[in-house]
């Protein structure tokens, strides 16, 4: 069904309200947009839609803010933000808004905009989209749009190198992995994991385990949840748990922290942005989901008239779109054992599951 069908007329009434959150989003962090609702003519004016929990989730969703800023910054030009509602019922309109007022591109950050971008795109023909973790391929193998092109990541394959890493540093022979919601994205995070953690030590226990189910998007942002999840796996004889949670990546370092354990962060260098020393302390890497990289050269190859639409661009291990931090040096002494799996996923010698 179309649900996209006369958003514009919604879109106009949001405007205001998406004007007052980009003003509320730039009081809590300091930076932000300038856009109030309307796109002025000249600078490049860039529309972020960003996911569950919005900017200040110090993974995802800031490392989308820090590539469009940092394309903004460079080639001149704004970024007017959108975060959806508790139960993200208003993305299409959030979205229709974005592009009602003129900011092109519009991005939207989270395979949760599967279901309403390939409708606005289609109502927004002039306006150049873009979805981080998104396919423009629809499940029935139609298009979302030549207007609109995926960003997708290997997720599974920075994955397989936190598994290698886990699975070379663990004393006990028993790690973990919690996921913030059960979905076939987070999924391939664990597939890689566990295929990583196995090709080192095929006897390792690899516990897993989903904070919400699937539908339930509070397992990216409920970092009190992520605590209990991560601590049950420590108790359970885990010495390092990796986390595809969010914000509710929080709490599985405070398990860590507490338990005198260690923990893998994601997407950004969760070293640098905990902003915690005690909890540095046992973030022994991060897998890197090189969401601000993918951003920000989107937006470059659309100010240079260089996107084509219509397409994906996957970002894996060859292309740097995803990693692994070494932050804090607790990898540094393995940094050949890590780098000698990477090679031979590369040369395509390895082929990383993308399923548990």
């Amino acid at each position: 069904m179309r649900r996209a069908r006369g958003m514009k007329a919604a879109a106009l009434l949001l405007a205001g309200s998406l004007a007052l959150a980009a003003c509320a989003s730039d009081e809590e962090t300091g930076g932000g947009s300038a856009g109030g609702g309307s796109a002025a003519s000249g600078d490049l004016q860039i529309g972020l839609a960003y996911d569950t929990g919005g900017r200040g989730d110090r993974s995802f969703n800031d490392s989308a803010y820090a590539g469009a800023s940092a394309a903004a910054e460079a080639l001149g030009g704004e970024v007017e933000e959108f975060s959806p509602n508790d139960d993200g019922s208003d993305r299409a309109e959030g979205l229709a808004q974005l592009a009602e007022a003129g900011y092109d591109p519009v991005i939207a950050v989270g395979f949760n905009y599967d279901e309403v971008i390939a409708d606005v795109a289609a109502d927004y023909p002039d306006t150049t989209f873009a979805q981080v973790d998104g396919s423009n391929t629809l499940f029935d193998g139609s298009s979302k749009g030549d207007n609109m092109t995926g960003l997708l990541f290997a997720e599974e394959q920075g994955s397989f190198l936190a598994g290698v890493a886990a699975a070379t540093k663990s004393e006990t022979g028993n790690i973990g992995f919690v996921g913030g919601v059960q979905s076939p994205l987070i999924e391939k995070f664990e597939a890689g994991y566990t295929a990583g953690a196995q090709a080192v030590n095929p006897d390792i226990t690899v516990q897993v385990q989903y904070i919400s189910p699937a539908g339930d998007f509070s397992g990216f942002s409920d970092p009190a949840r992520g605590q209990i999840v991560a601590q049950g796996q420590f108790d359970g004889g885990a010495d390092i748990v990796f986390h595809a949670a969010g914000g509710s990546g929080q709490g599985v370092f405070e398990a860590a922290a507490a338990s005198g354990n260690r923990a893998i962060g994601v997407d950004s260098d969760q070293y640098e942005t905990v902003g915690d020393p005690a909890l540095q302390a046992v973030i022994m890497t991060s897998m890197l989901k090189r969401v601000d990289n993918a951003v920000e050269a989107f937006i470059t190859d659309y100010s240079e008239g260089n996107v084509e639409g219509g397409s994906d661009i996957v970002n894996d291990l060859s292309t740097e779109g995803v990693g692994l931090s070494t932050s804090g040096g607790q990898i540094d002494d393995i940094a050949d054992v890590i780098s000698e799996y990477q090679q031979q996923i590369v040369d395509g010698e390895i082929e990383v599951p993308t399923t548990p």
